[in-house]
């Protein structure tokens, strides 16, 4: 019978406390990225099976698809080398949330595997001790190649590549923006601009598709300053350099938009803090929106216009389509596009109210 990995052990392994352990496989923060790279990377080697505090005992876990009542083996949830792409942000972390949750009410065991790490991923993994893989966010090519090579079944979070097919699970993200698009026109505005950069994520470029469909069929001008689009979504201090540049640049040719549709709400609010040092009306002046509908959406001034995204729900269903993948191999690939909700708050008003006030 084989001997049961724990903590214990691991922290045996490593040279370090037990409690370093529970943190670095928790996800917690608190430990160098380094030990708890040693540690995560012991972890998968000696084939520990991550078990909450809330966990039921082996004995009493209820049969997941697929697999046997005494299957041991974890889901790995990988999050990749992507800056702010953490456990604790605000949109990445509800989305570990909700998959630590959906696994935890199937009696599944997770070990979360950080950005640190990811360029040792095919050395560091014991594919016996794994049942699948969840990638959140931007996966490189080069590690999903090693994944399929090691017959992993994954699934994948915001993001597909043309190259590697797997089931993809993300927010219906063209047909959002495309409809808070469609708010802004109702609205009146008509000389509006699109915030984000393009090649950041799939996700974003699919906002500034959405974006771009909706203008077009209304006949107004697209993307009239492209140099928007090269914005980094990963960076806030470079962001607000940029922006604060070509909002001035704007604002001098007196060509500032009425309207500014943004990628996500952290660049969102960005550009509403620079308005407010240019003494820019929000939204007496200019309208802003955002996407996600992170936390500080709902408290910044003025509150933000947003798409709500179900961010912890698109974790939970991330877990039933790996569950599905491992009960029907065979099956064709999946894409599975979550829906939203348009969130109306202070940020937007009518483009008449710039008219009136000039």
């Amino acid at each position: 019978m084989t001997k049961k990995i724990t903590m214990q052990d691991i922290a045996d392994h490593v040279g370090v406390s037990k409690f370093a352990v529970s943190k670095a496989l928790s996800g917690k923060s608190g430990i160098k990225p380094e030990t708890r790279d040693r540690i995560v990377q012991a972890a998968a080697q000696l084939g520990y099976r991550f078990q909450s505090k809330d966990e039921p005992a082996v004995e009493e876990l209820p049969r997941a698809a697929g697999f046997g009542e005494t299957d041991h083996r974890q889901v790995i949830v990988l999050v990749p080398n992507v800056r702010y792409q953490t456990r604790h942000s605000y949109y990445w972390g509800r989305i570990i949330e909700g998959v630590q949750l959906e696994l935890e009410e199937r009696g599944i065991g997770m070990i979360l595997v950080t950005e640190h790490i990811t360029n040792q991923f095919a050395n560091m993994i014991n594919p016996r001790g794994v049942r699948g893989i969840i990638g959140i966010g931007v996966v490189s090519y080069q590690i999903l190649l090693e994944i399929r090579n090691l017959g992993i079944p994954f699934v994948l979070i915001d993001h597909e590549d043309p190259l590697i097919p797997s089931d993809v699970l993300s927010m219906n993200n063209f047909e959002w923006m495309r409809r808070i698009t469609h708010y802004l026109v109702g609205m009146g505005h008509r000389n509006l601009q699109f915030v984000g950069n393009v090649r950041y994520s799939r996700s974003f470029y699919d906002r500034w598709f959405g974006y771009r469909a909706m203008t077009e069929e209304h006949g107004l001008p697209v993307n009239q300053h492209e140099m928007l689009l090269t914005i980094r979504g990963d960076n806030r201090s470079e962001m607000t350099e940029a922006l604060e540049t070509i909002l001035k640049e704007l604002l001098r040719e007196s060509n500032m938009p009425t309207a500014f549709a943004c990628a996500n709400d952290s660049i969102a609010m960005c550009v509403m803090t620079i308005l407010a040092r240019m003494n820019i009306r929000v939204p007496e002046d200019v309208s802003v929106t955002g996407f996600d509908d992170i936390k500080d959406a709902a408290v910044s001034s003025p509150t933000l216009t947003t798409v709500h995204v179900h961010k912890r729900g698109l974790g939970a269903r991330a877990v039933e389509a790996l569950l599905r993948r491992l009960a029907h191999p065979d099956s064709p690939k999946e894409k599975v596009l979550l829906t939203g909700e348009l969130v109306v708050r202070q940020s937007t008003g009518p483009a008449a109210a710039k008219a009136e006030r000039s």
